[in-house]
């Protein structure tokens, strides 16, 4: 039995999404540039149930801004990547968020590191909720 090393063990490819599509589609958010400024060198991306969670200010509440908040998960993620161990692809993420006038809360993310997309198996970041894959 003569096999083609290049097969997928689990046979064609049905159907596939890619980054790029779920960028285009606002599924997921690029936040490569906040990230960059606070020292994580590869691509950053957040989906958009995590975006509209904790980045985006609730209607009504005051004091905060997307900017900060935005800031905050990438800062948190930052220090979550040093303290993880060497080779880990996925890791949690915890901070403290305010969506009401009351006091914060703590939520849990989680960021997994994969290929950037289907055809460019450069490192990317992904910053969800820990219920999503």
């Amino acid at each position: 039995m003569n096999q083609n090393h290049e097969e997928s063990p689990f046979g064609e490819i049905i159907y596939a999404y890619t980054r790029k599509q779920a960028l285009a589609d606002g599924v997921q958010v690029d936040v490569s540039t906040t990230a960059r400024e606070a020292g994580i060198r590869f691509p950053v991306f957040i989906t958009r149930t995590a975006f509209d969670a904790y980045v985006t200010v609730p209607p009504n509440v005051t004091g905060q801004d997307e900017a900060g908040r935005l800031w905050d998960i990438v800062w948190m993620l930052r220090f979550a990547i040093q303290r993880s161990r060497p080779g880990c692809d996925r890791l949690p993420v915890a901070l403290y968020v305010r969506n009401d006038n009351r006091a914060a809360r703590l939520v849990k993310l989680t960021a997994s590191c994969g290929p950037l997309d289907m055809d460019d198996p450069q490192p990317a970041i992904t910053v969800m909720m820990p219920d999503e894959d």
